[in-house]
């Protein structure tokens, strides 16, 4: 299956049916106040079984195909796996009154470090999609070296490294469509989240925002503590951190991909840091890599992470 646009929008309209048995529910406070709902699937016995701690993209859950397919893979090898939602996400808009966005690393920190203490896991791992992806490899690069013993590896798929020119390509005419969809999911997700805390956000504030931009130039930024689109993009991206990380890493980027960008500096820190395996495809798009069954089910990004992360089990 060929094209970008042709990969993203069938990984998107393709429905799949994977049985999965049935989560555990765990509400993980990330900050005072602040919890979110990670969906846990659990080896016989926990502690001695790598877990795979997974985070979705923008306007995604731990619903999205891509988390339940991961969910599917490692644990058919084994693993744990952890399907995380971000603030706000998977129904859970009453959790908080704050907003999730591309640099709440520390919420991937707080969840890994709950289940380190909580749950006694002996070693994990963190796979990010997307915005996921970003999160993911910020995360390890902040931590460098100094990382809890128990991190021994990343991997993400089409990660935002550069959120600004990733942004600014969703407004381009061919990628329109897009844009559209994550700014009717944006605007009704705030006015959501107005009805459950009055007073604490204006709907008025999304007036003439036309594109992503827009939208974390005035509800991003405002609300987060940034001066403003550009500053929130130049301090959360995973680009300023991304040559510090210090465990296996993988990442998997599609060519073809319609709107992730990857400025050449950050190529070049990806390309010089030994830790890291990047793989770019001529075709994929974004977080789809559908390819024809080969004795699985031909979703090969999601194969392709769980064997990298076979090595730690």
């Amino acid at each position: 299956m060929g094209g970008g646009h042709v990969q993203t929008l069938a990984s998107f309209f393709l429905r799949r049916r994977i049985e999965l048995p049935a989560p555990e529910e765990r509400r993980v406070e990330v900050e005072p106040g602040v919890k979110i709902l990670c969906h846990c699937h659990w080896q016989s016995v926990r502690r001695d079984a790598l877990t795979i701690i997974v985070v979705h993209g923008l306007e995604g859950s731990s619903d999205s195909q891509y988390m339940v397919g991961i969910a599917h893979k490692g644990m058919a090898l084994g693993m744990n796996v952890i399907r995380m939602n971000q603030r706000n996400c998977g129904g859970q808009d009453c959790e908080t009154p704050s907003l999730y966005h591309s640099g709440r690393s520390s919420d991937v920190a707080a969840v890994a470090k709950h289940f380190v203490d909580e749950d006694k896991i002996s070693r994990f791992a963190l796979a990010g999609f997307s915005m996921g992806g970003n999160l993911v490899l910020k995360l390890a690069g902040e931590w460098g070296n100094d990382g809890p013993s128990q991190f021994k590896a990343v991997a993400a798929v089409c990660p935002a490294l550069d959120l600004g020119p990733s942004a600014d390509a969703l407004h381009l005419p061919a990628n329109r469509l897009y844009e559209y969809y994550f700014l009717w999911k944006l605007r009704r997700r705030l006015r959501d989240k107005a009805k459950v805390f009055p007073g604490k956000f204006e709907v008025a504030r999304l007036r003439r925002v036309k594109t992503l931009r827009d939208f974390d130039d005035k509800i991003t930024a405002y609300y987060c503590g940034f001066a403003g689109a550009t500053d929130y993009y130049t301090r959360s991206s995973a680009s300023n951190v991304v040559d510090r990380i210090a465990v296996p890493t993988f990442i998997l980027h599609a060519a073809n991909d319609p709107f992730i960008r990857i400025l050449p500096e950050t190529r070049r820190k990806v390309m010089g840091n030994p830790n890291i395996t990047f793989l770019e495809t001529e075709d994929g798009g974004h977080c789809s890599f559908l390819g024809v069954p080969d004795g699985d089910d031909g979703y090969w990004a999601e194969s392709r992470v769980v064997e990298f992360f076979s090595q730690f089990r």
